[in-house]
């Protein structure tokens, strides 16, 4: 598993502790989570059987931004 699809990992369980969620009560990815690129722009989406989980903007300092409306390309 590369760098960017663990940072959005911890990103993602870390906003379901903040809202009170245990780790056994969120919806877990699937290994097809990862890098993807849409229209020149890098993502990192986290998906699963059922769909995309979160998505994520990997931003010009290489920082991460979770999208509140994915790309039509997901």
């Amino acid at each position: 598993m590369d760098t960017l699809t663990t940072r959005a990992l911890n990103a993602y369980y870390r906003t379901a502790k903040r809202e009170g969620f245990t780790r056994e009560q969120v919806p877990q990815p699937s290994r097809d989570s990862g890098p993807c690129e849409i229209a020149g722009k890098q993502y990192v989406a986290l998906l699963n059987v059922n769909g995309p989980l979160a998505v994520y903007r990997v931003r010009n300092d290489g920082a991460l931004k979770r999208l509140k409306r994915w790309p039509a390309g997901l």
